[in-house]
């Protein structure tokens, strides 16, 4: 029934203007018009990290959801756990339109959307409406564009969802809000995760970074991050790079890509990760996965949970179960009898890729 419904309601979607189909869409979920997910994952697929059991690793990164108003049908789709956002203190409209492009022929997206959100208010609205969490959630946050003060502004923000989710993150890579990326400094990251220390009974907190960190500006973070008590790093957001081969008329629009030609430098940066973290983070991945195997692809970089964009918005809800059936598949042909067995095997190798 699942893939009868993405399968009819896809191509409708797919012809309208990519904005005007993604609010389409969410408006669909938060009406509840999903049915409900699927049958008890296998345990094989199950992982705990950060104090919580996640059922299967896969998850849907923030952006999709951004004022948390599908929470609920989200979390019934089969997602080992759901982040909403970005919420900033304030509502905002974001970039001008037009500012999210399908690349078809290239299995990706160029967004600049520039945070637009309802603000802080509304997402904590929407998230005490969520009668229980189903599967773990995750609320991401970052800074307005205008009169941000982010030593202020990342505590406060933690400080408000803390009681409503399970984990928080820090989002200082998104390269539609000016001079954000530039957090991502020692120092500047530093000043934030002390000033976040300080907010009493935080849930935990993990740091979303760009796939195009150096390999110091990485090192950097990473030693930050381990020395003022973050838990995990989420690796990474979308990329200003533009890899070779992209052949959309879209290809040279501005904004973040996200999408299939992600995945080799994504994989390549969360590995290098990984080898720099020797444990000491919960590692997520996310950029380009379309299939089970891209999945366990990043598991064996070094990451014990990751999240999809881009393929759920090509493919819809029957996504989830395929690629679970084929994570696990996966795990079989490479000789592992779970996730956590997969965790970092191919790290020294896939750090080399790129």
């Amino acid at each position: 029934m699942l893939s009868t419904l993405s399968s009819l309601a896809l191509p409708v979607l797919h012809r309208l203007d990519p904005e005007q189909a993604h609010n389409l869409a969410l408006r669909a979920l938060s009406l509840r018009l999903p049915p409900a997910a699927p049958a008890a994952d296998h345990p094989a697929l199950g992982v705990t990290v950060l104090g919580r059991r996640f059922s299967n690793p896969i998850g849907l990164a923030a952006g999709f959801d951004k004022n948390a108003v599908a929470g609920a049908a989200l979390m019934r789709l089969g997602f080992g756990f759901v982040e909403t956002g970005t919420v900033t203190p304030r509502p905002q409209p974001g970039n001008p339109r037009p500012r999210l492009f399908r690349l078809t022929e290239d299995q990706a997206v160029i967004n600049r959307m520039g945070f637009n959100n309802d603000g802080l208010a509304a997402y904590l609205r929407n998230l005490g409406r969520l009668q229980a969490r189903t599967v773990p959630l995750g609320a991401n946050v970052g800074i307005n564009k205008q009169g941000a003060e982010p030593v202020r502004d990342y505590p406060a923000l933690i400080q408000a969802v803390a009681p409503l989710v399970d984990y928080a993150v820090i989002n200082v890579s998104s390269p539609n809000t000016p001079g954000l990326r530039d957090l991502q400094s020692e120092a500047q990251l530093r000043a934030i995760l002390k000033a976040v220390a300080g907010v009493a009974n935080r849930p935990p907190i993990l740091v979303k970074i760009a796939p195009d960190l150096s390999q110091d500006g990485l090192a950097a973070v990473v030693e930050t991050c381990v020395a003022e008590g973050a838990q995990g790093l989420i690796v990474g957001n979308t990329t200003i790079s533009r890899p070779p081969g992209l052949v959309s008329r879209h290809a040279r629009e501005s904004g973040g890509l996200s999408g299939q030609p992600l995945l080799a430098l994504s994989t390549a940066m969360l590995a290098r990760a990984s080898l720099l973290a020797r444990g000491r983070l919960v590692l997520i991945g996310v950029g380009g996965i379309f299939t089970g195997r891209d999945a366990l692809a990043k598991i064996q970089a070094g990451a014990s949970l990751v999240q999809l964009y881009t393929s759920f918005i090509y493919q819809g809800p029957a996504l989830i179960p395929r690629l679970k059936m084929e994570l696990r598949a996966a795990l079989r042909d490479g000789g592992f009898n779970s996730v956590q067995d997969a965790v970092g095997t191919r790290a020294k190798e896939l750090a080399e890729q790129i």
